[in-house]
């Protein structure tokens, strides 16, 4: 009989036995991450929140935004008025995320100065 992984997480029908891997599936991809950063100080209209994001195409958008949503990260909400009034915020779960996406970004900021890869000011 074969004994089962003490460590397994299994979701969506995958199984990781690194939770590392799993945080990275949850959050790991570019702009998911962008998404949330930009969610840290509250909620924010679709438009806005796509605008914010530099580079990301609509379809990208729905695509990261939805599986945020999916995974119970960000919260959507929509106001029955019109235009239809649609905006985002962070949940419990994505807010617990921003001490880590702060940190990362503050690394990013001092690997960039230590090797200076900041473009001089004009």
């Amino acid at each position: 009989m074969e004994k089962e992984h003490l460590n397994k997480i299994s979701y969506k029908g995958k199984d990781y036995y690194c939770s590392l891997a799993f945080v990275l599936q949850l959050i790991g991809d570019k702009y998911k991450s962008l998404i949330l950063f930009h969610l840290k100080d509250g909620a924010l209209r679709s438009g806005e929140l796509q605008k914010s994001i530099t580079d990301i195409s609509n379809r990208m958008f729905t695509y990261s935004i939805r599986g945020l949503e999916e995974d119970g990260l960000v919260k959507r909400t929509v106001y029955p008025v019109s235009p239809p009034k649609v905006e985002y915020e962070l949940t419990e779960s994505g807010k617990s995320l921003i001490p880590i996406i702060l940190s990362m970004n503050k690394w990013g900021q001092d690997f960039a100065k230590e090797h200076h890869l900041y473009a001089p000011s004009e």
